[in-house]
């Protein structure tokens, strides 16, 4: 079916950005909404997904900025230096300090100092901090399957090529384009 503009005609949609973009082409007829309705869906998406995520962490005594750290130390398996920290998490080094500070009192990491350089410092996770990541993150992932399960695998596949390719864009060329 076509619209009266031409284009074809997109399906009726009935979620909450769908709201909010019907009520701006109330107020503003001729305003192109097309982003909006994308980035506000990737947005509110986020916000629910990471809601939901973040329970088991809140369980756990944790914010999601800690578990990142944590994670990180993880995934990468070896020691990290607080700024390696601040650039595997994207934080700032003062969030990154303020943290590792609440982690180390709470016996989830260790720091120790660098032989040859007194500046800088090597964060590893504990024993107690290893078990707690590995007993969060099956939990999250049951999850994260459970929410694309609707999906088709093809589904899946395609979205996940669609977010990496703007993602990739996005990581590139964010600054020019805020600039």
């Amino acid at each position: 079916m076509t619209a009266p503009n031409g284009r074809p005609e997109e399906p009726a949609r009935h979620d909450t950005v769908a709201a909010v973009v019907r009520q701006w082409q109330t107020v503003h007829p001729g305003l192109d909404t097309g982003p909006m309705e994308i980035i506000g869906r990737v947005n509110r998406c986020a916000a629910l997904l990471q809601q939901a995520e973040d329970a088991p962490l809140r369980r756990a005594g944790l914010s999601r900025p800690e578990f990142d750290l944590l994670g990180a130390l993880r995934r990468t398996g070896h020691e990290l230096t607080p700024g390696d920290l601040a650039r595997e998490t994207f934080s700032s080094g003062a969030a990154v300090t303020k943290r590792l500070k609440q982690l180390t009192e709470r016996g989830l990491v260790e720091r120790r100092g660098d032989t040859r350089d007194r500046r800088v410092a090597h964060v590893r996770l504990t024993e107690a901090g290893r078990d707690l990541v590995d007993g969060i993150l099956p939990e999250q992932l049951a999850y994260e399957t459970a929410v694309l399960s609707v999906l088709t695998p093809e589904a899946r596949n395609e979205l996940a090529g669609r977010l990496g390719e703007l993602l990739g864009l996005l990581e590139g060329s964010l600054g020019v384009l805020r600039a």
